[in-house]
């Protein structure tokens, strides 16, 4: 296989160190006694993702804001649970993982793995840009729902549920239909429907995600649902009461549906990275993560050149 055949492994950073940070007891110390419980568990995932997957480069996308203002001006509700302090608008983080984010961030980029990110968007948007503009296809890894939209026949998403690596489903466009019974150009339709808690997306009263999915495939999307609201209130699936909750909630269903969908615009072609071993040498023996780093090297080395 060739690197223009391989695909890139879009990975959704933080997702993967919270991951890491709730799996792996703090108890893993570093020789300084800091926890690298998150930093450890990263690498090792990463070294297993590369070996699994054998890309034709690694791009680890970063929250350079992770609840941009301008989503939270069309949806105040935008991830409001996870703030910290509301003065400020800092997200709730333990202090041990927020020194532990700066060390992955630093080993990155010395190890030589693109780290990208974007002032004033999520990572989310960066994974949605890479998909949308690499020449490659994309595997993106990530515990993030949201991200099932960009699936299609070059870009899967490895879904990080359901317990260890081993379990996790990779979603192509078929697997995404049966999961979720629509498409994947049609999952943000399904979600702004339905509300979704873990970002603060409202929803619409009264439609639960099977009655959303059935109004999405019968009418084509949330343009078609809201035609048939006004048109046609009593043509199933669409009934009376589902008309009035669909009109009343126009207003919120359109600013959900633009905190919703990814950004696919962001200039992404451009991430020159460089290994720097003598600092990535430091690094891991700062935080003692000597071995992780000497696997996820081999890792690189072996399965990323082309065959």
């Amino acid at each position: 296989m060739t690197a223009a055949e391989r695909p890139i492994l879009v990975l959704d950073s933080a997702s993967l160190y919270y991951r890491s940070f709730h799996a792996l007891p703090e108890s893993m110390v570093a020789p300084d006694g800091r926890p690298h419980n998150a930093l450890r568990g990263f690498l090792s995932t990463v070294t297993r993702l590369v070996t699994a997957h054998s890309p034709a480069s690694v791009v680890a996308c970063w929250d350079n804001d992770w609840r941009p203002q301008w989503r939270v001006d069309l949806v105040p509700t935008y991830k409001a649970h996870r703030v910290a302090d509301a003065s400020t608008g800092v997200e709730a983080e333990p202090e041990s993982l927020s020194a532990q984010a700066e060390a992955i961030a630093d080993v990155l980029e010395a190890a030589g793995i693109a780290r990208l990110g974007f002032d004033g968007f999520e990572a989310d948007d960066v994974i949605g840009s890479l998909a949308a503009q690499d020449p490659h296809p994309s595997i993106a890894v990530s515990g993030d729902r949201d991200l099932v939209q960009i699936v299609d026949a070059r870009t899967r998403l490895l879904l990080t549920v359901n317990g260890g690596m081993d379990k996790w489903p990779l979603l192509d466009p078929a697997a995404v239909l049966e999961r979720f019974g629509v498409p994947a150009d049609r999952y943000v339709d399904l979600a702004v429907l339905r509300g979704d808690p873990s970002d603060g997306l409202p929803g619409v009263p009264g439609i639960g995600v099977k009655t959303a999915a059935n109004l999405v495939n019968a009418f084509d999307g949330l343009e078609g649902i809201a035609r048939a609201a006004a048109d046609t209130p009593d043509h199933r699936p669409m009934t009376p009461r589902l008309a009035a909750a669909v009109t009343s909630a126009g207003a919120v269903i359109a600013a959900a549906e633009q905190v919703a969908r990814v950004r696919t615009d962001l200039p992404v072609l451009d991430r020159a990275s460089h290994l720097d071993r003598p600092r990535l040498d430091d690094l891991a023996q700062q935080w003692g993560v000597q071995r992780q780093v000497s696997d996820l090297m081999s890792a690189l080395a072996r399965h990323t050149a082309d065959e």
